[in-house]
């Protein structure tokens, strides 16, 4: 039997490829390698210049000589021979000890008044004025302690003064129930006042709780942290954002709170899930072209959310973006240096410190991108736990382009008020640590490094400007 041509099942054919075609696209490939090349390579000659004009600055030369730490541990606690035999002790690492309110070596990490520094100090002098020292307590100007801690820097332009915000935590630390977390009584927003960032002002709680209505956000019972404060220059309104949760942390929202002058008094207006999630750790950010940001930790600590302010920053837009996701990323810290975006972040242990990550982005939206822990001195231990503290703020050091000051809380479980304030110098600059996933592998930011310090000095000390 014959089988039938059927007209429509035509006999497959190959691809044929002329030789103009062929040669079109290799040169096409050729000519995208050689732009992506050139601009990998222009890219990296700028920030290689950038890099070593910054790196011959004298005060740069200065920040980047680190100091290393070689605490010795405390002997071992005697033991009955019973109790070594029920449960053989093992040994004790650093971190225990910094967490241990009986640590022999405590005064290390929490040193006591004698060593405080601030204006009202006798003994300064050229060696110690205007100088910090991450880790001591810091005073203001009516010598005590500073209270602002997970707190934020906003210059105000128009005074050309630069307000500190803080939760005030000058109250006795407790636990709600056995297995609740250190906490202190919600007291309020303290302000401080600087010309020079070093000489503190005490401008009063700006934001006070709620002593009586137990159903209001800002009752004492509840949790305040991380306030963070911009200004609208459109409504001309000072707007304070910030973490609002309950005693167990089951509420997980933010709060906005608003005022006509930056020392209050703020008048609180509400709290929310932002985009619907639960919002634990948050900060806002203020773009140079006025628009505002806000980041916080979600979806049981796991990711970060970032999106966009309404225009008179007292909302978010529905626009949200999913960075980090899976990572479990919390205390952002987010800054910006020659259209690239950088943020710090810790990892989620509580009260107990961890490794910090550097991040960056050329949008704000992202992709982000991990570079790697930006902590330099020390020893491995400080390294991998930040220095025993963990991020706040970031910002500029005045005088060095590419230099800033990065903030971090060395927090006290033990006594929450007593919580210390680690300032120390931050760079960018020199390559990134860890390969990138996008930009076809071509590095496009420097790295991020926080050098550990136990005193340096501000650019401006003795009055001397630097350009």
């Amino acid at each position: 039997m014959r089988m039938v041509k059927n007209k429509h099942n035509k006999k497959p054919t190959s691809l044929r490829c002329s030789p103009f075609s062929l040669v079109s696209t290799v040169v096409g490939c050729v000519f995208m390698i050689h732009l992506i090349m050139l601009y990998s390579r222009k890219y990296s000659v700028d920030l290689e210049v950038s890099s070593q004009l910054l790196i011959h600055h004298p005060i740069v030369r200065e920040l980047e000589r680190v100091e290393e730490e070689n605490i010795h541990m405390p002997p071992p606690r005697k033991r009955s021979p019973r109790a070594i035999k029920r449960k053989p002790k093992r040994p004790t690492t650093l971190v225990e000890e910094f967490l241990d309110e009986n640590s022999q070596i405590r005064h290390l990490f929490f040193p006591d008044m004698k060593s405080a520094f601030g204006p009202t100090k006798d003994d300064n002098d050229s060696d110690t004025l205007h100088h910090f020292f991450p880790g001591r307590i810091w005073l203001d100007t009516e010598g005590n302690p500073i209270q602002a801690h997970g707190g934020g820097i906003l210059y105000d332009e128009r005074s050309k003064i630069y307000y500190w915000y803080g939760e005030y935590k000058d109250g006795p630390t407790y636990h709600s129930h056995k297995k609740g977390p250190a906490r202190v009584d919600i007291i309020g927003v303290g302000c401080y006042s600087s010309k020079d960032l070093w000489t503190w002002k005490n401008e009063g709680v700006v934001l006070a709780a709620e002593e009586t209505d137990e159903t209001h956000d800002l009752h004492k019972s509840n949790v305040l942290e991380r306030p963070k404060v911009i200004y609208n220059s459109d409504t001309d309104k000072y707007v304070m954002w910030m973490h609002i949760d309950d005693a167990n942390y089951t509420k997980a929202s933010v709060g906005v709170a608003i005022s006509d002058n930056p020392i209050g008094p703020f008048v609180y207006l509400y709290s929310k899930s932002p985009h619907g999630f639960d919002s634990r750790d948050m900060t806002v950010f203020k773009d140079e072209d006025n628009t505002a940001y806000l980041i916080y930790s979600s979806e049981d600590n796991s990711v970060l959310h970032i999106g966009p302010l309404t225009e008179n920053y007292l909302d978010v837009k529905p626009v949200m973006k999913r960075i980090m996701v899976g990572q479990h990323r919390e205390a952002p810290a987010i800054f910006k240096h020659e259209n690239t975006y950088y943020m710090i972040t810790s990892g989620c242990t509580g009260w107990a410190p961890n490794e910090a990550l550097a991040h960056a982005a050329e949008s704000v939206m992202g992709p982000w991108e991990t570079l790697g822990n930006p902590c330099v001195g020390g020893n491995s231990v400080f390294r991998s736990t930040t220095f025993f503290a963990q991020s706040t703020h970031v910002i500029p050091l005045p005088g060095v382009h590419g230099a800033f000051i990065f903030m971090a809380d060395r927090w006290n479980p033990a006594d929450l008020r007593d919580s210390r304030y680690l300032w120390l110098p931050l760079i960018v600059g020199g390559p990134a640590d860890k390969p990138l996933e996008f930009n076809f592998g071509f590095p496009m930011w420097s790295r991020v490094s926080v050098y550990w310090h136990r005193q340096w000095r501000l650019p401006s000390a003795g009055g001397k400007k630097i350009a």
